[in-house]
């Protein structure tokens, strides 16, 4: 995988400003000479220095307050400025030097290089969806995080604004995911396209000659994986729990629809939205395609054991076939092994009126702490717009360019060329709030970390308590009952 930035670090030690994961903060100090003269000096001399010393010690911020995120000029703004921030991330694998790819020590090398006197932490967290929330909650969680899954309407309560979102989607993709009353909130890390990473050898040694792009061709792919070859033809990454409504319920969107106000604008207003379309389309058959692999024994023998971690060795040595997961995973999957050649991404097996589409949005959103000091917020307005503009960590680690101007695409999407990529347009005016009242309502919480629907798909078909049909017409009846409850027109 090519590196666009980052190419050579300085291997002898530096004084920097740097902390990554969690490591001791060895603050850049600035010595402010003082010179004590004799009573002989006359007074006009001496007085003449302590002023230009006080002058010295003022800063860029003074008396400009926190800039819009389109008013920095990287690299020429507040190059002086001297502050200590704390970033809050999921990425734990790109807080050891063992990382195949680059580290967040070396991001935070080359940001030093511009910003010398910016001291920046990375604290890595495991179980990141549900701990952030939790940090985010209690106010002690630094300067910038990964915003979690809170209501757009208190985006606010807890975030610094970027600026207003008309003028933030002149300078960043899908702004307007984190916008509240014309703010935009949040600044994606990188975009992901949805569909399936796999291995190319694994699937040329079952026999596969053309990728699957309907759910009966892919079950006949994990048939012949099967029967043809030792790997495990789809690894469902059950048990790191994120791994399932994250990954999977993306596709009920674009993938399966080719529509981009399907998802936050007619989804809400369907009737029985989880029945059987008929054409191969829809949430059903993203969801059947699961419970099929599942129930045919195409998947690992104890779902509650995967490993998460483990996996990207599994796939990079041809113990694995498929796995769902977003573009972003195609590196670290290729990292994962001596086998980088192998692996592969292709777009979910669904096609529409003869085409296929992808689903594609934004991953975490960096947001800034509303209550953290006027200097850190512009340390952190600064940190941001560098990993976004300047870093080049989208185009490493597999994902879409989030700088407007940016065309730089990663080879991931190779098998995309085809493949029109959707984005979700956002909710109808004075509806923004409604895809969250349905989603607790129904205790379903899709796209808001509502792991255990998906999973509960894999325990059905493992235990054969229920049927496929069983499952979705329960969806459709706690739908129906949100929509009722919130007095939703069903219109489709």
């Amino acid at each position: 995988m090519k590196k666009k930035v980052l190419a050579a670090f300085l291997a002898t030690a530096m004084t920097m400003s740097l902390t990554a994961c969690g490591g001791s903060t060895e603050e850049a100090t600035t010595e402010v000479a003082t010179e004590e003269t004799a009573a002989e000096e006359t007074v006009e001399e001496t007085e003449t220095e302590e002023v230009a010393e006080e002058e010295t010690e003022a800063t860029e911020t003074e008396a400009a307050g926190v800039p819009a995120y389109a008013d920095i000029e990287l690299g020429t703004d507040y190059t002086e400025l001297t502050a200590s921030i704390k970033v809050l991330t999921n990425r734990t694998d790109m807080c050891t030097d063992d990382y195949v790819g680059t580290t967040y020590a070396q991001y935070i090398e080359e940001f030093n290089k511009l910003y010398p006197n910016i001291t920046v932490e990375i604290e890595g967290i495991t179980d990141y969806a549900e701990d952030a929330l939790l940090r985010l909650s209690s106010g002690d969680w630094g300067d910038v995080m990964l915003i979690p899954a809170v209501d757009k309407n208190q985006l606010p309560e807890y975030f610094l604004s970027y600026g207003d979102t008309e003028t933030m989607t002149g300078e960043v993709k899908w702004a307007n995911e984190w916008n509240w009353d014309g703010q935009a909130y949040g600044v994606a890390t990188t975009g992901d396209a949805s569909g399936i990473v796999y291995n190319k050898k694994v699937f040329e040694e079952a026999g596969i000659t053309e990728l699957p792009a309907t759910p009966e061709a892919f079950m006949e792919a994990l048939k012949a994986i099967s029967e043809n070859t030792d790997a495990i033809p789809l690894y469902t990454n059950y048990a790191a729990g994120w791994t399932m409504d994250g990954q999977w319920t993306p596709h009920i969107a674009g993938s399966a629809t080719g529509d981009s106000t399907y998802m936050n604008q007619k989804f809400l207003h369907t009737a029985a939205p989880f029945s059987d379309p008929g054409d191969g389309t829809g949430a059903y058959n993203v969801y059947k395609i699961l419970y099929d692999a599942v129930a045919n024994g195409y998947t690992e023998d104890d779902y509650t054991t995967t490993d998460w971690e483990g996996c990207k060795g599994m796939i990079n040595n041809g113990e694995i076939g498929c796995m769902v997961l977003g573009s972003w995973a195609y590196p670290q999957m290729q990292q994962g092994g001596p086998n980088p050649d192998d692996i592969g991404y292709m777009p979910f097996p669904i096609t529409v009126d003869g085409k296929q589409y992808s689903s594609s949005g934004p991953n975490y959103g960096y947001g800034i702490n509303v209550n953290a000091s006027e200097e850190n917020k512009i340390a952190s307005l600064i940190y941001v717009k560098w990993m976004t503009e300047m870093s080049g960590f989208a185009f490493n680690e597999g994902g879409i360019p989030i700088a407007v101007d940016d065309t730089n695409y990663p080879e991931v999407y190779a098998a995309f060329a085809d493949i029109e990529l959707i984005s979700n347009e956002p909710a109808l005016e004075g509806e923004e709030e409604l895809l969250n009242a349905l989603n607790e309502e129904s205790e379903l919480m899709f796209n808001a970390g509502g792991d255990m629907k998906v999973q509960a798909i894999v325990e059905h078909a493992a235990n054969g308590d229920m049927t496929f049909d069983e499952i979705m017409e329960e969806w459709n009846q706690k739908w129906s009952d949100a929509q009722v409850a919130n007095d939703v027109e069903q219109l489709y």
